[in-house]
């Protein structure tokens, strides 16, 4: 367990109203070609007090929590929080085993940091690391002795499910965490093994999408069904993604940024969005600064997407950028 001192960083607000666009692009998800949506664009907010890429990110309250990654040279260990309401970034205390490619999640006040990489992406670790943001401390929890970077972590139901990610090689592998009893058992690994994947939970519910193997993007979507423990594949992605993140607003899943792996060695500006009772993805309007390795999080419609490379490999950036997803693509509040 480690504390450490606050650095407040002061940054001016820069609120925006949301102005409305119209996005449309070619191509489809398998039961044909995606619906273009109009909504709200992107825009920006007060840039981190860091630049980085590869982060985890999760949001507790007010707050969003970025961890980790990668600094110019180096693996971080360091930890920014933003505060919505005062669009204001302060440093915490550090991580006490620094990590890029982390899975991180927020549970009942509480940060949970899982896995990543030490360095390079070779191997990975297993380590569990929590942080309690009322007394700024970090704790080391058990490892999962399975270890793995660059995967999907959800929490359902108080525990915590580690999916795919890159070992040595891509992995289909789930490690479930449970919480309260602080020890980790393995669950139905995934049909397709994947590593710089995205994923979101809906009730008991955790949809895995896209990731790369052997050099190559994939659209693949999988659904684990963490009652039952089965999987089921879905309509795929619009656009081939990695290194990218996901979130479940409202019942529906948003995917946004990631890196091509060739066709021009780009980041990714289209945003989608798939409703999972039409089984169907929708575009969302592209983002103002496409980035891969960003964390994505969300406040009621509101997706914050918060630092990442602009180009792909090491690149980095303390950008921060939000969008409102109407509420016409979300359906009734559950």
């Amino acid at each position: 367990m480690s504390a450490g001192r606050r650095t407040p960083v002061a940054l001016a607000a820069v609120l925006a109203a949301g102005l409305l666009g119209v996005v449309s692009a070619a191509g489809g998800a398998d039961p044909g070609p995606p619906r273009t949506a109009s909504t709200t664009e992107w825009l920006p907010l007060a840039s981190g007090p860091l630049d980085r890429t590869e982060i985890g990110a999760a949001r507790i309250g007010r707050y969003i929590y970025d961890v980790g990654g990668f600094e110019p040279g180096l693996t971080s260990d360091k930890v920014a929080r933003y505060d919505i309401k005062t669009n204001s970034w302060e440093l915490l205390s550090p991580m006490p085993v620094a990590v890029n490619h982390p899975g991180t999640v927020a549970y009942r006040g509480f940060l949970y940091v899982y896995g990543g990489f030490n360095g390079l992406d070779v191997g990975g670790t297993d380590g569990l690391q929590r942080y309690d943001p009322r007394s700024d401390t970090w704790t080391t929890l058990t490892p999962s002795g399975h270890p793995s970077g660059a995967m999907a972590l959800e929490v359902v139901r108080g525990r915590l499910y580690a999916i795919g990610g890159a070992g040595n090689t891509p992995l289909a592998t789930v490690e479930i965490y449970d919480i309260a009893r602080d020890r980790w058992s393995s669950g139905p690994s995934m049909r397709f093994a994947r590593e710089h994947i995205a994923s979101a939970a809906i009730g008991p519910r955790i949809f895995v999408l896209g990731g790369r193997a052997f050099g190559q993007n994939l659209r693949v979507v999988e659904r684990l069904d963490t009652r039952t423990g089965l999987w089921v594949k879905l309509p795929g992605l619009t656009v081939a993604r990695s290194g990218f993140q996901a979130v479940a607003v409202r019942r529906r899943v948003v995917a946004a940024g990631g890196e091509q792996l060739s066709e021009g060695d780009e980041t990714i500006a289209p945003v989608e969005i798939y409703n999972p009772f039409r089984k169907r993805w929708r575009l969302l309007a592209p983002m103002r600064t496409a980035r891969h390795g960003l964390g994505l999080v969300h406040l009621g419609r509101r997706v914050y997407a918060v630092e990442g490379g602009p180009q792909p490999g090491g690149s980095f950036s303390g950008i921060v950028e939000f969008l409102d997803v109407p509420n016409r693509l979300l359906g009734r509040r559950r």
